[in-house]
């Protein structure tokens, strides 16, 4: 039993269900025509079963590959709020399973994209994999789970490998694998002759702990190295039903018991349960997931943040007191956030801004200066800090490129150390001549 997360390493799917009445055929075919009434978008393939299992309140990081497109950034959207997220490059386009559903039955599905994982196991990567309590690999035949092999070698803690007529072979010594019977055919090449004796003979050929053949609404066939061979059945019958992500659902739950020190047959009765009962809901139809795009403009600046890397995209940030907001402020923060994806200001609060300007200043409490800075278009979040410089906030923030005026050309910033160390580039633009804060208050005068 381990404190750590589980790791989901695999391909990402995005999946569209289309919802509508279909009462016509159409004229000039014998087709149904589906009035839509509604588009439900959620993860597939291992993003879904990262998504299950964080839901069942467990540590999850996903590791997998996404591509740099509207369908890819639409699935970071759809799991950065309930997961950590790992990006892995994606070759080609992101793959986009469409089904077109009438009174909860699928008429057709239109499947898009052509992607596959480029062999580049990140740093970033190989840490969620020291610090993992456990590890599924969820192999939907995109080449993610090729690099799995390196990713894990050596690795002390439980992996469930759930595998894909089209993917990889699972690794040897895996403490359970959970193939269904379509699957186990594929991965036993003399001949296959039924879920008993394929779950034996993966046992054996691939050092397994443990291999569960699922058999759908029948559950599972169990063999375990040195022990005997079980049938695992399901709670609830939930034959006819919407199966999709059944499979999914079983082998993330099973990781994680397996996780929490169950041995592998109790792991697979508890997976068996909670796919029957997640067909039994509806299966992934059932799935529903709130949507966040960078365009939704979320409230705080650390969700901002968190949006903007979640979907690839490239975070501004940049610092002032913003006193008496005036044309120059405007100018800067408009040319800040043509740089990138997303704009986050750090703002001195009132006591910051006395001890840097002295007792006669701000002028402006720290509560209108931030409501003024939301107003504007260009501005994404805002963050105020209580400190003499805006190194904290950063550390928080860790953006990709940190704004300075060019007033500041040539100096040394108290916050180069912690840009440095997180990477971050540093952007001087020119200030607009004769605009300030300090000119402004002394025409007031």
């Amino acid at each position: 039993m381990t404190d750590g997360p589980l790791v989901v390493i695999g391909d990402t799917l995005l999946d569209v269900d289309v919802e509508g009445e279909a009462d016509r055929l159409c004229p000039d075919a014998p087709v149904p025509v589906v009035d839509v009434a509604t588009e439900q978008a959620r993860p597939g393939g291992a993003g879904l079963a990262a998504l299950l299992a964080a839901r069942d309140g467990a540590d999850v990081v996903l590791i997998t590959a996404v591509g740099d497109d509207p369908d890819g950034h639409r699935l970071c959207g759809l799991l950065s709020e309930e997961l950590d997220l790992v990006r892995l490059p994606l070759r080609g386009g992101t793959v986009r399973k469409t089904r077109v559903r009438a009174r909860g039955q699928t008429l057709v599905r239109l499947d898009s994209g052509d992607g596959t994982a480029r062999y580049s196991p990140t740093t970033e990567a190989v840490e969620a994999i020291r610090r993992a309590g456990a590890v599924l690999v969820s192999d939907y035949g995109r080449g993610v789970a090729r690099m799995a092999r390196e990713l894990l070698r050596d690795l002390d803690v439980p992996v469930v490998w759930d595998p894909h007529p089209r993917g990889e072979q699972p690794m040897p010594g895996c403490a359970l694998l959970t193939p269904s019977e379509a699957e186990a055919r594929m991965l036993c090449p003399s001949g296959y002759h039924g879920p008993d004796q394929a779950a034996r003979r993966l046992v054996r050929a691939l050092r397994a702990g443990a291999v569960a053949v699922t058999t759908g609404e029948r559950g599972a066939a169990l063999a375990v190295a040195g022990g005997p061979l079980t049938t695992v059945p399901p709670p609830v019958r939930a034959g006819g039903q919407d199966a999709c992500g059944a499979g999914d659902r079983l082998a993330g739950a099973a990781a994680l018991a397996l996780r929490d020190g169950a041995d592998a047959e109790e792991a697979v009765t508890i997976g068996v349960g909670e796919a029957s009962r997640f067909v039994e809901r509806g299966g992934a139809a059932s799935v529903k997931v709130q949507e966040q795009r960078l365009g939704d403009r979320p409230r705080t600046a650390l969700e901002v943040a968190r949006l903007t890397r979640a979907n690839g995209g490239r975070l501004i940030a940049t610092g002032g007191c913003f006193d008496l907001l005036h044309a120059g402020h405007v100018s800067l923060l408009r040319r800040a956030r043509a740089l990138g994806d997303a704009l986050v200001v750090c703002v001195n609060s009132d006591d910051s801004v006395r001890r840097l300007k002295g007792p006669s200043r701000p002028i402006v409490d720290v509560r209108d200066r931030v409501e003024v800075l939301r107003a504007l278009g260009c501005v994404d979040a805002v963050l105020v800090f209580d400190e003499d410089t805006p190194a904290a906030a950063i550390e928080q923030l860790r953006p990709d490129v940190w704004v300075k005026g060019g007033d500041y050309e040539g100096e040394v910033l108290p916050e180069s150390e912690v840009l440095g160390r997180l990477g971050a580039e540093i952007v001087v633009l020119s200030t607009l001549p004769g605009r300030s804060t300090t000119n402004l208050i002394r025409e007031i005068q």
